[in-house]
């Protein structure tokens, strides 16, 4: 496959989940963050692939990479509703934060074990991603600043996207700004201009600054005319009115 078509299915992966996260919920609630989360994770699975020998440089990465897929499937584990049992044959958890417990362990074992690898660095992105759901602010601020200092583009950019969102849990809201901003500003493969922008947006919404968050719906609707980006600031900018 060629690295182009590599790229773009990266970026459409990420660009549709997240999307999908902004139109469902123009504040920042658990399920808003959950599919935010989700379409990162879809990302990296993307990019672990694409990115090929990325992470096989040498004999240690390589193993690192191995124990990182099983990390992000148990990530991705279903979680049974509540008073259902767990079925032979089929893994789950009985809640989110039984999950994110479980995954954040593995993840961790990777920084620990191989923590000069470049697989350690995405590891603890994922380190960031599991404390923000356990509600570890600390935890989850220290890796995704990390991730967000990474030499690597793409894995700086999404450090930046999940930090920012834990920024806003905790009601620091210079801080969010300034990060989507600087997203916007350096957009990348994985976290386009328009989502900064319609993240950025949200968040005025949620700060009832209704203009604010107008100017930024039409300007992503006139820079990505006939996009589905377009569409939803659209979308976004007409509700603002009623």
């Amino acid at each position: 496959m060629r690295a182009e078509t590599r790229h773009q299915l990266k970026q459409d992966r990420f660009s549709k989940v997240t999307l999908e996260a902004a139109e469902n919920a123009a504040h920042w609630t658990v399920e808003h963050q959950a599919k935010l989360i989700a379409a990162a994770v879809a990302v990296v699975v993307i990019a672990a692939v694409a990115f090929g020998g990325w992470y096989y440089v040498n004999t240690q990465d390589e193993k690192a990479s191995a124990e990182l897929s099983t990390a992000v499937r148990t990530f991705e584990t279903p979680v049974r509703p509540a008073g259902v049992p767990a079925q032979p044959g089929y893994d789950s958890f009985a809640s989110p934060q039984e999950r994110a417990t479980a995954a954040r362990k593995q993840f961790q074992g990777i920084v620990d074990k191989y923590p000069h690898t470049r697989t350690a660095d995405m590891a603890r992105y994922f380190v960031g991603l599991a404390s923000s759901q356990l509600n570890d602010n600390v935890a989850a601020e220290r890796s995704l600043q990390e991730a967000a200092g990474s030499s690597n583009a793409d894995l700086a950019a999404l450090g930046k996207f999940a930090l920012a969102s834990v920024y806003r849990g905790e009601n620091k809201d210079a801080q969010a700004v300034d990060l989507y901003k600087q997203l916007i500003d350096k957009p990348t493969i994985v976290v386009s201009k328009a989502t900064a922008q319609l993240e950025l947006a949200a968040f005025y919404e949620a700060q009832k600054k209704p203009d604010e968050a107008k100017r930024i719906y039409d300007q992503v609707e006139k820079e990505n005319p006939t996009t589905e980006a377009a569409s939803l600031a659209q979308r976004r900018a007409t509700a603002l009115k009623q």
